[in-house]
């Protein structure tokens, strides 16, 4: 079986490497389960998570562990709205998202997430989450799926500065000091991935820092070495304040 998918992007070592089946047998003779949730921690997590702020992006120093990328969506959700509450802003709330976004199946996940099937099956979505188009230029910008039929096709990098004011009006209408957090896949997986502009980034960038409002990258899919780097946020340069 060839397993482009690598499980659910999980497994992309492979299933059988010998160095890992004899880490976990090791680990399991050693200590084979003990929780973090009591500001605990033990020494795999601790040197995973050195690992990782080794590797991650220099203002990246900090690593809270979940069992999924839906239990890390969930957790990112009270997280940002926490953190504007410590900084004296708790009436930021509005989490922005992209349709066609795959952000877990959770009902939280499944709320920031951009896909409306899901939605039609999982009942009312968590509150205060939105979602703007998205960046998908081969079949929204080539005139196909544009504001009217007749409407000129856009080019790459216009189109992804179109993308990016549907943004910055977003904010507007729910107000700069109401949202929280923009939230995306550098590269959108599960929609399809799609691969956005060249000029797409680079503008949503200089939205969210006119306004100052946190980017959460979802990296679940294009991390760990995917696009070249170790992770996708630095292949298009973001330095997101969450990830």
């Amino acid at each position: 079986i060839l397993d482009g998918m690598a499980g659910l992007w999980c497994v992309n070592l492979g299933y059988d490497q010998p160095e890992l089946v004899a880490a976990a047998s090791q680990q399991m003779t050693q200590l084979p389960y003990y929780n973090t949730f009591f500001k605990t921690a033990h020494p795999p997590a601790i040197e995973l998570a050195a690992e990782l702020c080794r590797l991650a992006p220099e203002h990246i120093n900090h690593v809270f562990f979940t069992g999924s990328g839906s239990e890390a969506n969930d957790s990112m959700l009270r997280m940002v709205r926490r953190f504007w509450a410590l900084k004296g802003q708790p009436e930021k709330q509005w989490i922005i998202a992209r349709e066609n976004g795959y952000h877990g199946s959770t009902v939280a996940g499944m709320s920031l997430g951009g896909m409306a099937p899901m939605h039609g099956q999982g009942g009312p979505c968590v509150p205060g989450i939105t979602h703007i188009r998205q960046p998908y230029w081969f079949a929204e910008g080539r005139g196909k799926g544009s504001e009217s039929p007749e409407s000129e096709p856009h080019s790459r990098d216009d189109f992804g500065r179109l993308c990016a004011e549907a943004l910055d009006a977003r904010i507007q209408e729910l107000g700069p000091d109401n949202v929280a957090a923009f939230l995306a896949e550098p590269v959108q997986g599960a929609g399809g991935a799609i691969m956005p502009p060249d000029s797409y980034w680079p503008a949503i960038k200089a939205v969210l820092a006119k306004y100052d409002i946190l980017l959460v990258v979802d990296e679940v899919i294009c991390g760990f070495g995917r696009l070249g780097e170790w992770f996708g946020s630095q292949h298009y340069d973001l330095k997101p304040d969450l990830m």
